[in-house]
């Protein structure tokens, strides 16, 4: 099935923009590129925008009472950060205006198998998430995990009270993949958490493909375009 008739069969605009954190967290990011991130979330009613923590007031100051919410980042982008560290940096963002922190997970921790360390690294940072009644995401790097590895880590993000399990930074090697979200979505299935697939989702299709593999949020710096894309399927005549 084509990407025209996926949208034409289930999703409508508003539909889909409803599952896209509008993100930017480069670098070289300015207030004004944050300031342009959140206008257009507004104006395409995306459902939060993802910025570095550090223009989380500024973008919480220009949403305003719109219904779009602020997520930030914490540990990012290696996750070789001390727990109390991104316990720190969730709690002032939260304090600022974030309703969502997505956290990177220890990845050397997890490959050392040292799991009770990483899954107390987690339920600091959900504790702290919950307290300030904040979501909190755990960012996976699936690039760098084996199966098994990104099975023991959902089971460990369950186990810690995580909300989401996330695929990626899309600062390393690779991005979000099919059967990386296929994976995730089984493991989480039924245990009430989300699954965010992000890094590389550039186009519609390959929105609604990651979706379809059980994706329930959708992280991408190209959320415009895809809505666009969106936009002119639905209006593109089915006889042609």
């Amino acid at each position: 099935m084509s990407a025209v008739d996926s949208v034409n069969q289930a999703w409508s605009a508003d539909k889909l923009a409803a599952t896209i954190d509008h993100t930017l967290l480069k670098p070289e990011a300015t207030a004004a590129d944050i300031g342009r991130l959140c206008e257009e979330a507004i104006k395409h009613r995306f459902f939060a925008v993802c910025v570095n923590p550090i223009y989380v007031s500024e973008a919480a100051r220009i949403l305003g009472a719109s219904p779009v919410r602020v997520c930030t980042v914490a540990g990012f982008p290696l996750g070789a950060t001390r727990t109390d560290i991104k316990v720190e940096e969730a709690r002032r963002a939260i304090g600022e205006g974030a309703a969502e922190v997505d956290m990177v997970l220890w990845v050397g921790g997890l490959k050392a198998r040292r799991t009770d360390l990483v899954r107390l690294d987690i339920e600091a940072v959900a504790s702290a998430c919950h307290t300030g009644k904040a979501l909190c995401k755990v960012i996976l790097e699936t690039c760098l995990l084996s199966p098994a590895e990104k099975e023991t880590a959902c089971r460990l993000c369950i186990e810690a009270g995580a909300d989401f399990v996330k695929t990626s930074t899309g600062l390393n090697s690779a991005g979000a993949t099919v059967e990386d979200v296929r994976l995730m979505s089984r493991c989480v299935s039924g245990r009430g958490l989300g699954v965010k697939a992000a890094g590389g989702i550039r186009t519609l299709a390959s929105a609604l493909a990651m979706l379809s593999a059980g994706a329930t949020r959708i992280g991408t710096s190209n959320s415009v375009a895809i809505l666009r894309e969106t936009i002119a399927a639905l209006e593109r005549d089915p006889d042609e």
